[in-house]
This record gives structure tokens, C-alpha cells and sequence, in this order.
């Protein structure tokens, strides 16, 4: 038997979901990456209490998506797996470059970059590969990509808040000291680390705080 990985290029198309209008008066543009399990429509609904005037939310969707366990009747999505993640990311990140240029975000605005789950690591990946400036990153609740490294940041002049839930279920005591290692690592003390009181969860008034 002669078995053998191949690989092919070829276009596809994926969807992405935005909450409010981006007009004269947008202060604000969100680009928030979903964690695991998540269609982006509905992880929009975290940010339906901002001021629809002032922020725009442009929620990217994962590509791989599955019916949720135990009763396989909702679907939700992952970014990438521990198979063939190198080339997974490039098409994730190819993917959001189409989302920015679809887009169009004027430069004036505030733009804010929020990773959840394991939306962080894409969120990050991407900051570090594009050097996209952006006025804020918020890595909620995820781990840091092991490959990234302070130069990859050394462009960016952002404010940096890693946050998390005292008591979340996937962040015991010692992997949350490695992941505020490697923000420190990252970003140097300009980084804000935040402990809110809750689980592995994403929390409308912390949204609502950051702004």
C-alpha cells in the first residue's frame, strides 16, 4: 500500500457577521475572533449593549465547522487544529485579509483587536504577521501562541490586556502563570492583566468596560 498526502490549491468562500453601521460617527471598530464552538453571529450578541453609534463589530467565522456533542444539533466552529496547523493558519489568515479588505476600515478610527478562546491565538498570529497597528488587543481567555516572540511586536504601540476568569475551568493556576509570563515576554509591563470573577465565559460589562 502506498499511501500519500497530497496537496491542492483552490478558491473557496466563507462568510463573516458585523453588528451596527459603520458611518461618519463610528468612533470605534471591533475585530473580534470567536473561541471554539461559536458561529460569529451569535458571538456578536456579547456586544450588542456597546453604543451602536460609536462601534462597529466585525466578527470573522471560523472555516471548520461540526455539529456540537452530546446531541449534534448545533453547529459550531474551531480555527485550527494540532493537523497541518502552518498551513491552516496561512489560510486563516489570507481569509482575514479578505475580511479587512472587504471592509475597508478608515484609519482614523479606533481599531480594537479581541481574541476569545481560541480566537487568541489567530487574533495574535495575525497582529504579528500583517504588523497590523491597532489601538487595542484583548486576548480574553486564551493561550499565546508558542512561536510568537517580543520582536514579532516590536512595531505596535497598542494598549495590551490579557484577561481571564478566576475560575475557569481551562486556565488552572500554573497555566495561567505561563500565559502572564508570556504576555510580560510579549508586551513588557505596558500589558494590563485583569482577573474577573467567573469561568471560561465572556462577560458583556467586561466588554463593555473596555471602551
Amino acid at each position: 500500500m502506498n499511501l500519500e498526502d497530497k496537496e491542492i490549491s483552490y478558491t473557496t468562500t466563507n462568510s463573516y457577521s458585523t453588528l451596527n453601521t459603520l458611518t461618519d460617527k463610528t468612533k470605534n471598530v471591533w475585530f473580534v475572533c470567536h473561541g471554539m464552538g461559536y458561529l460569529s453571529r451569535y458571538f456578536l450578541r456579547y456586544f450588542d449593549e456597546l453604543d451602536t453609534n460609536e462601534n462597529y463589530i466585525i466578527a470573522p467565522q471560523a472555516q471548520s465547522k461540526y455539529y456540537i456533542p452530546p446531541t449534534f444539533k448545533h453547529v459550531g466552529a474551531s480555527w485550527l487544529t494540532k493537523e497541518n496547523t502552518i498551513k491552516e493558519t496561512e489560510n486563516v489568515m489570507h481569509y482575514f485579509d479578505s475580511v479587512f479588505e472587504a471592509e475597508k476600515i478608515p484609519k482614523h478610527v479606533n481599531l480594537i483587536v479581541l481574541g476569545y478562546s481560541q480566537g487568541v491565538s489567530v487574533a495574535l498570529r495575525y497582529i504579528a504577521k500583517r504588523q497590523l497597528q491597532c489601538s487595542q488587543i484583548i486576548a480574553l481567555s486564551g493561550g499565546i501562541p508558542k512561536e510568537l516572540v517580543a520582536n514579532d511586536f516590536k512595531f505596535l504601540n497598542a494598549k495590551v490586556s490579557l484577561i481571564y476568569g478566576k475560575n475557569d475551568e481551562y486556565m488552572d493556576e500554573d497555566r495561567m502563570l505561563y500565559e502572564k509570563n508570556r504576555a510580560f515576554e510579549l508586551f513588557g509591563n505596558s500589558i494590563t492583566i485583569t482577573a474577573f470573577d467567573g469561568k471560561h465565559e465572556v462577560k458583556k460589562e467586561i466588554v463593555n468596560s473596555l471602551v
